[in-house]
């Protein structure tokens, strides 16, 4: 994963703070995002839109 040098400072200088490692920060980080998501009823409702839209497409596909 690459991040903008700016933005990997100030992880690296909020993990160290945290006496923990990038890779914490940034598996911690998005598993609160998922979470966030998941919770999001317009999130939610958009990504079952979006699935039904592709088993549309593949079984179009598989004809």
């Amino acid at each position: 994963m690459r991040l903008p040098d700016d933005l990997a400072r100030e992880a690296e200088a909020v993990a160290r703070v945290q006496d923990s490692s990038m890779n914490q920060l940034i598996i911690d980080s998005l598993r609160a995002e998922i979470d966030r998501v998941r919770a999001d009823d317009d999130f939610t409702s958009r990504a079952t839109r979006l699935i039904q839209r592709d088993r549309e497409l593949l079984e179009r596909l598989a004809r």
